[in-house]
């Protein structure tokens, strides 16, 4: 491959596939309005906002070896397959797990149903999101066929991210030192974290490994008390870890997997017994390569670090939260 269009490439996974492309010597272009950030350096940059009737204009010339899109609009993955498509001998687009409509069930492969496709000139909003994959899925492979790779990502960590919902769990047992950490106690639920720089070596080797279809690109699947001892043993926690009942939880107004006052991660059980174990057997046949989990979780604590432990975050609980919390279920 020796050119690369990332419609994105401002953002975290959209900067990562840029910035591999770029150190292997490929002629990497961004197209985005910049708004997430700025683009890695030394590639090209074209800053235009997509919903323009001319936003393509300057990149439909010649022929593109790939392009990567990672938009959740189907607007503008319409606009950029129909002024596209024919001149990309491969395209990738990044969609999500959260397509399908079974989450009780682990072990479920590509072929598991999906959340039915938006309603025609229906809005792809937050709470239509995983229709909203769905429909931009169907439009990249109905323009693209046998050159399309849909990379259904899982969870995705590792450095830079800013969903704060990997980083708390090492960010928190580093933070507390030898004091207590809250954790539920969840023993069968799974976790599948995928390592960004792992996918998004992927996604730039896609092209030339002959990775097509629909692929689900997730991380190992690993028990939560065994992610979470990893997530310690990176922070060379001493401190007791208190597990707290699922129910009771709740109880509290603790929320699971993401947002203020949460326990990222975890999930209730059992309509969410196979979110995060899914089959991963296709993507390691088609040439997903993935570095242990602890070393994502080691890497994920030196940049949690160097942007404070003690930070606000977007998911998870403050330290105050926890210890009124920890003494609330010990008194």
């Amino acid at each position: 491959m020796t050119n690369l269009l990332v419609l994105g490439g401002t953002a975290w996974l959209g900067r990562e596939v840029a910035a591999q492309a770029r150190d292997l010597g490929i002629d990497v272009t961004c197209l985005a309005r910049g708004g997430a950030g700025d683009p890695p350096a030394g590639v090209r940059f074209v800053p235009v906002d997509r919903s323009d009737p001319d936003a393509y204009a300057e990149v439909q010339v010649g022929e593109w070896d790939a392009v990567v899109d990672v938009s959740w609009q189907p607007d503008l993955v319409a606009s950029a397959v129909t002024a596209l498509g024919e001149r990309a001998a491969h395209w990738t687009y990044v969609s999500s797990c959260s397509v399908y409509a079974i989450d009780d069930v682990a072990g479920q492969d590509e072929s598991a149903y999906r959340h039915p496709p938006l309603d025609p000139g229906a809005a792809a909003t937050g709470e239509t999101y995983a229709s909203a994959k769905v429909t931009c899925e169907d439009l990249v492979v109905d323009a693209l066929g046998e050159r399309a790779l849909v990379a259904r990502a899982g969870l995705i960590g590792g450095p830079g991210d800013t969903s704060d919902r990997v980083g708390y769990w090492p960010a928190r047992f580093a933070l507390a030192g030898d004091g207590p950490v809250l954790v539920p106690d969840s023993p069968t639920l799974s976790t599948q974290t995928i390592d960004v720089r792992d996918l998004a070596a992927w996604i730039v080797a896609a092209p030339r490994i002959g990775a097509v279809g629909p692929v689900n690109a997730m991380g190992e699947a690993t028990p939560l008390p065994a992610a979470l001892t990893l997530a310690a043993e990176a922070a060379g926690f001493t401190g007791n870890a208190v597990a707290a009942d699922p129910a009771w939880l709740v109880e509290q107004g603790v929320e699971p997997w993401a947002g203020p006052r949460s326990l990222p991660l975890w999930l209730p059980l059992p309509e969410y017994a196979g979110f995060a174990a899914r089959s991963d057997r296709r993507a390691l046949e088609v040439g997903l390569v993935r570095r242990p989990l602890a070393q994502t979780l080691a890497d994920t604590l030196a940049d949690e670090r160097s942007r404070g432990l003690d930070r606000p975050r977007r998911a998870g609980l403050t330290r105050d939260e926890e210890l009124a919390l920890i003494a609330l279920l010990t008194a």
